[in-house]
């Protein structure tokens, strides 16, 4: 009965001392901002089992003690065991957590991918009406030609519906005299120059013979023989090309009627017109595209009129070269130059080898030859002196921006969009640099005029 009141006393303060430790352990962790884990009621003993397991230990300290003599040990303390922690605030939005970079690419990637897919759709749209697309083109180039003809027979005081349609009757003649002219010459000079054409051939051939290439006669025969088989292997071919040019042929003639009636409307009353779409505009856009509007215009009007001026310049030189130079049709290749100057870089370059080519096969190498000096000599002027001062400023784009345009245009459309890049080009860096000084001025003046400090949120 004596080591009774012994037990429970060093059980007590076991128990005092491990209470003690749970109170700082507890004071630690929320001085940290932690939180502690649940105890596991696998590894954790209860207080039954606590109670149990002191008298446990302390009956073997007691009986350790009886049997090494010692008056009694002191409590072993238990080993801490580690406290898990974890963030005590709510977690961060998962927008937030992706990186600045990766969150500006998906923007850019997403309005990228809408901006190509409207693209796309645009241009499937206009491959379906191509040829209302290209004759509407075509009559706005013309108005363009056309619309300083009206406004100076009004300023005589001829009425807008007269002035209109002497314009227009007056410019459909034109053009069409110019190519009543090229058929003519054609069909006058095609029986010469076929035999010229033969007589070059023949020439060609003796020049081969007698080169120092070592070309023979079996030679040449047997390229003739390969051309003559090829022919007639495509025959069905050519016949199928023979048909669809007959559909080419009313393709055409349509899209003419559909040109001339868009001019006629346009050069009447292109003003409504233009009022009409604007209201198509939005309400906060719509000030803006008023005022790009007469800039584009301008725009396409001067890039009309200089390219005219610098085409009629090129045949009118080109043309007294050649014919003084004997090449036969100088006058339907001159309007062939003045026609295909209208296609910016690859119009010149076709029609002077197209020139130059007549030369080599009707009149030898050297008229061939002096033709090409021709031609070269009138582009350079073009190109350095007449481009430049008259078309001036009012149409610049860059040289390199001229090529990809032209490139793209014939890719998506052949010939007809090969013409009209350059002037959409020019046209849109027009629009595009008057929106941004609009909106730059814009900017401005909202900031001198402020805003007041009492204005309603």
């Amino acid at each position: 009965m004596s080591r009774v009141p012994g037990w429970l006393g060093r059980l007590g303060a076991g128990l005092t001392e491990m209470g003690e430790r749970l109170d700082e352990r507890r004071a630690e962790v929320e001085r940290d901002g932690g939180v502690l884990d649940e105890p596991h009621p696998k590894r954790e003993p209860d207080a039954g089992s606590a109670v149990e397991s002191a008298a446990e230990s302390s009956a073997a300290s007691k009986s350790g003690a009886s049997k090494s003599g010692a008056s009694g040990p002191a409590v072993s303390k238990p080993a801490a065991r580690p406290v898990r922690t974890r963030p005590s605030g709510p977690r961060p939005d998962p927008a937030q957590a992706v990186p600045w970079g990766v969150r500006v690419a998906a923007e850019a990637g997403w309005r990228l991918l809408v901006l190509a897919g409207t693209v796309w759709i645009l241009m499937r749209v206009i491959s379906a009406v191509q040829l209302v697309v290209f004759a509407f083109v075509i009559g706005l180039l013309l108005t363009a030609l056309l619309e300083p003809t009206v406004a100076l027979l009004k300023r005589r005081g001829v009425p807008r519906g007269l002035a209109t349609a002497l314009t227009a009757v007056l410019g459909f003649v034109v053009i069409g005299l110019l190519g009543w002219f090229v058929t003519w010459q054609v069909m006058e000079n095609i029986d010469d120059l076929s035999n010229q054409i033969q007589s070059g051939i023949d020439d060609l051939r003796r020049w081969l013979l007698d080169s120092p290439f070592h070309v023979t006669d079996k030679q040449i025969n047997a390229i003739a023989k390969n051309l003559r088989e090829a022919v007639g292997a495509n025959a069905d071919s050519i016949t199928s090309a023979g048909l669809e040019g007959v559909t080419v042929i009313v393709e055409l003639l349509t899209g003419i009627l559909l040109a001339a009636f868009s001019t006629l409307f346009l050069l009447y009353d292109g003003r409504r017109i233009w009022e009409w779409a604007l209201k198509l505009v939005p309400a906060a856009a719509r000030e803006g595209v008023a005022g790009a509007g007469p800039r584009a215009w301008a725009t396409l009007t001067a890039y009309v009129r200089g390219t005219v001026v610098v085409a009629l310049i090129d045949a009118i030189f080109i043309g007294i070269g050649i014919y003084f130079l004997d090449v036969p049709m100088a006058v339907p290749l001159a309007v062939f130059i003045f026609l295909f100057s209208f296609i910016p870089l690859v119009g010149a370059v076709a029609s002077g080898a197209l020139a130059v080519l007549v030369a080599l096969v009707t009149q030898g190498v050297f008229t061939a030859v002096m033709t090409l000096a021709v031609v070269l000599a009138v582009q350079q002027i073009e190109g350095h002196i007449l481009q430049p001062f008259i078309l001036g400023r009012a149409v610049r784009v860059h040289p390199l921006a001229v090529v990809l345009s032209v490139a793209a245009g014939g890719m998506v459309a052949g010939i007809g969009g090969a013409v009209v890049a350059v002037p959409l080009v020019a046209v849109t860096n027009t629009v595009v640099g008057y929106l941004r000084r609009y909106a730059s001025e814009q900017a401005e003046l909202a900031d001198e005029v402020g805003e007041p400090d009492d204005a309603p949120l």
